[in-house]
């Protein structure tokens, strides 16, 4: 593992009134700064989303995870959209005013990847300069459809689907048929992952080894940019 400095910030999100908690990560001489959405039912405290961010920054790429307002608070369910879209606004404006001069990215894991795409959909976010979606929810488990990808077609920047072969909220043919006729969307197939991307003992690969495939395959897209 590199050099890697983690600390804890307070980001504060005025429309709302309150504040959630943030944890950015960097590595020396970072190259892009990762804003990471926790997913519905774990926050940004969760060991995925801790060795995610800690194989990003074997990458080169800085994160800063941060808590939806009702995981901060302790409470079920998710945010609503509105008050979601409140604390992203929020964690970017914050990524925005470290200065760090590189590139900032969003996304998530399913929820926060979803809710992120949703929000740069409806409005001009320039200083985010692409989205990285871990396990996108396209459908409820058992109710396939793509109803939920109409809004990713007026998203602008370059977007990467990370995306399990056993995802039961994702199936590859549709999320390969919603993803195909989107110029600048990628999509990055893991064989035998599941929607937090856990493989299957026979697979071999060991939790740490998935999350730096996850990590190369970020690095490997952007550098085709």
């Amino acid at each position: 593992m590199k050099t890697q400095k983690e600390e804890k910030r307070t980001i504060e999100i005025g429309e709302l009134d309150t504040s959630v908690t943030g944890i950015l990560l960097q590595p020396a001489n970072p190259t892009h700064l990762l804003v990471l959405a926790h997913g519905a039912g774990a926050g940004m405290e969760h060991p995925f989303m801790q060795s995610l961010a800690e194989a990003l920054a074997d990458e080169g790429i800085a994160t800063l995870r941060f808590n939806f307002v009702y995981m901060e608070l302790g409470k079920k369910p998710p945010d609503r959209p509105k008050k979601a879209f409140a604390a992203i606004r929020a964690a970017v404006d914050y990524a925005k005013s470290l200065d760090l001069q590189i590139p900032i990215l969003l996304g998530g894991k399913s929820f926060g990847g979803r809710m992120s795409s949703l929000l740069v959909a409806q409005e001009e976010m320039e200083v985010v300069r692409g989205l990285v979606y871990f396990g996108f929810p396209l459908h409820a488990p058992g109710r396939d459809g793509i109803e939920r990808a109409g809004h990713l077609s007026a998203i602008q920047q370059p977007m990467l689907f990370l995306q399990g072969t056993r995802d039961p909220m994702a199936k590859i043919p549709l999320i390969t048929e919603v993803c195909l006729p989107i110029e600048n969307a990628t999509l990055e197939i893991v064989e035998g992952g599941n929607h937090s991307f856990q493989m299957l003992k026979k697979s071999g690969k060991t939790k740490e080894e998935v999350m730096v495939e996850l990590a190369k395959s970020v690095r490997s897209w952007l550098a085709d940019w």
